[in-house]
């Protein structure tokens, strides 16, 4: 904490004196140092009207430079000043009668309150709620800006990360990326355990039937049972089918346990989301070049706004009719698969093969779509906080899930501006 103080100056640094009585100016804090040695490299300062140069040591109590060590350790004889805010000791130079200048730091309790407040509230607040309406529209927007690209490359790093595991075999890339934002949050980890237990060329083999896909996906899925105990004719002629091809590729179902099924509308089931799938892979036999195609929400409906037949047309899991509902995906969805499909995969095969314009021009893809609508959009917006397109919801979206939650809240710019402020 001390030395996010002194980094940023956020504790009074007019008319400072070391603790010898000497006039002390700040002239620059120097580099924050993260590994190693001094905790700041190339700190300017001016002691008595005498310009110095070098490093800076930040402790609680300066006897912590005993206690640490650093009086044995030749990369600390280079500091020029030690700051503390407990002076329970004067620390000799090496090798010299005199003591390194050494100066108080009078932050505490005020920052040190506002800090406490902010990491200590509870996880479903914002605590910065009352600063967000009063900053500056081009202070939020360009924080909001960096937060998106920073969410884009976390997702786009998955990709190639992904890649790299499965030797650049970008086919499969493309239908393990697809298959995981099927689960659309809820059942996200549970679709990409399936694809990854059923390879894409296994599926291809069977890229003629219908009922040969669903029967793989379905039983991968250990999914084939009816959920109200209701005979169901296409299920049982599924289940033969998947036990002969699972015999024949050796292949294991995952634990069914992993599906989440409770408190969830019809048409979010998993077994329709499987089914979509099916049907997208029966009907894309080039997977990648398809998603590399989409470069607006126009194409990305082509693609994805489709309807389901048969079976699927009338049903939502196995079992009993419901009401018909052929259309596979909503406007909605189709948005949310440009963001966590199009997007990312297409920036992660840009970044591979080296096509920097595409990297930046699929960016503008998400600013063309309107704002997610989720409780963390809403929260944000009431608060005063500006969503005027995908991006920024994106962005929105990665400071509560990286920076809010995870408590980081002195390396967010408006958690920043909060300890700043007074």
């Amino acid at each position: 904490m001390m030395q996010y103080v002194w980094q940023h100056r956020l504790w009074p640094t007019r008319g400072l004196s070391t603790t010898d009585g000497r006039s002390l100016r700040i002239i620059d804090p120097g580099q924050l140092n993260t590994g190693a040695g001094p905790d700041f490299f190339n700190a300017e300062i001016e002691l008595d009207s005498e310009h110095w140069v070098g490093n800076i040591e930040i402790h609680y109590r300066a006897s912590d430079w005993m206690r640490h060590g650093h009086h044995h350790d030749r990369a600390y004889d280079s500091v020029i000043l030690h700051v503390v805010e407990k002076d329970d000791m004067n620390i000799p130079r090496p090798g010299t009668e005199s003591h390194i200048p050494q100066v108080t730091m009078p932050h505490a309790e005020d920052i040190y309150r506002r800090y406490l407040a902010m990491v200590g509230a509870p996880p479903t607040d914002i605590t910065c709620r009352d600063i967000l309406a009063d900053i500056s529209s081009l202070y939020a927007a360009d924080w909001l800006a960096t937060l998106g690209f920073e969410r884009v490359y976390a997702k786009s790093d998955r990709v190639l990360e992904m890649a790299r595991q499965l030797d650049n075999d970008w086919e499969e890339v493309a239908y393990i990326t697809l298959a995981r934002a099927m689960g659309f949050g809820v059942n996200n980890d549970a679709f990409e355990r399936l694809a990854r237990s059923l390879p894409l060329k296994i599926l291809r083999k069977h890229a003629n039937s219908q009922q040969g896909v669903e029967a793989l996906l379905f039983g991968q899925a250990s999914l084939l049972r009816s959920v109200d105990g209701t005979p169901d004719a296409y299920m049982d002629a599924l289940a033969t089918e998947y036990r002969f091809l699972a015999h024949k590729y050796s292949l294991t179902p995952i634990d069914e346990r992993c599906w989440k099924l409770g408190r969830m509308r019809p048409y979010n089931f998993p077994h329709r989301r499987i089914a979509t799938l099916a049907h997208l892979l029966l009907y894309t036999p080039r997977l990648l070049s398809a998603l590399k195609g989409v470069r607006s929400e126009k194409d990305a409906r082509c693609l994805f706004d489709l309807n389901l037949e048969g079976y699927w047309s009338h049903h939502h899991r196995f079992g009993s009719d419901e009401s018909p509902m052929s259309r596979a995906i909503s406007a909605d969805s189709c948005r949310l698969l440009i963001i966590n499909v199009i997007v990312p995969l297409i920036h992660a095969w840009a970044t591979f093969s080296g096509e920097e314009r595409t990297a930046a021009e699929v960016v503008e893809v998400l600013q063309s779509l309107p704002p997610e609508r989720n409780s963390i959009v809403t929260a944000f917006t009431a608060a005063g906080i500006e969503c005027p397109d995908a991006l920024s919801s994106q962005a929105l979206i990665q400071l509560r899930r990286e920076y809010c939650e995870r408590r980081k809240c002195i390396y967010c710019r408006f958690g920043h501006r909060l300890l700043a402020k007074g």
